[in-house]
């Protein structure tokens, strides 16, 4: 018996593991191994930060890391033609989505901003421990950032849809895209959205019963 496999495995690693062959999403156990210590940064952190409401790690295993993990397949497709795509996560809080796509997609360069700043020392220290080269965390409010544009820009329960489009639209590429995860998109707010929607991309995601799509939208 090797050293290696006397080693307990995390508690939460068949329903990470489960939950990866349910999106069709195959991901080396070294991968996985730092989606899972980024679970464990989060529930460390949230006890005296309280960055997430939820609090037990099989709940933040589902809710978190595989609703998260459920957008990657569709993100990576829009952005195949990219070597190296720049992506800012709007609101990011603890990292989600931005920490998940960092760490499933190394050559994409990952910033997560948000205006409180324990969470963007979170993602930094998040991103020191789990050797995260290509993921940045910005203290600052969205409107007021600066530089060169970013070829996707995300949300994950970022104020409205038409309040996501406003505050960014300075930020993004010329030919970039908004990606926001949302429950589910009304005729009101879509049709209150400065941009053109051209499409909503309904997502199942492994153990949650719930409700969740991607909303894509570019300039008009």
């Amino acid at each position: 018996m090797t050293e290696s496999s006397t080693l307990p495995l995390h508690p939460q690693h068949a329903g990470l593991s489960q939950g990866l062959a349910a999106l069709g999403l195959s991901v080396p156990e070294a991968t996985q191994a730092q989606l899972l210590a980024y679970l464990d940064l989060l529930g460390r952190w949230n006890k005296v930060y309280n960055l997430t409401a939820v609090r037990r790690p099989e709940e933040m295993l589902v809710q978190h890391l595989l609703d998260c993990l459920a957008v990657v397949t569709p993100m990576a497709r829009a952005l195949a033609a990219l070597p190296a795509p720049r992506i800012l996560d709007v609101g990011s809080g603890g990292g989600l989505p931005g920490v998940v796509l960092a760490i499933l997609h190394p050559q994409w360069q990952v910033a997560c901003v948000d205006t409180v700043g324990k969470k963007a020392s979170f993602i930094r220290q998040v991103a020191a421990e789990l050797g995260l080269k290509n993921l940045q965390a910005l203290h600052a409010r969205v409107e007021t950032l600066e530089g060169p544009g970013y070829d996707m820009i995300t949300s994950r329960a970022f104020a409205s849809l038409q309040d996501f489009v406003s505050l960014t639209t300075h930020l993004l590429a010329p030919a970039g895209v908004w990606c926001a995860m949302k429950a589910r998109l009304t005729d009101d707010e879509k049709s209150a959205v400065a941009a053109e929607v051209f499409h909503v991309e309904h997502l199942n995601v492994p153990q949650l019963d719930a409700e969740r799509c991607l909303v894509w939208m570019r300039p008009r």
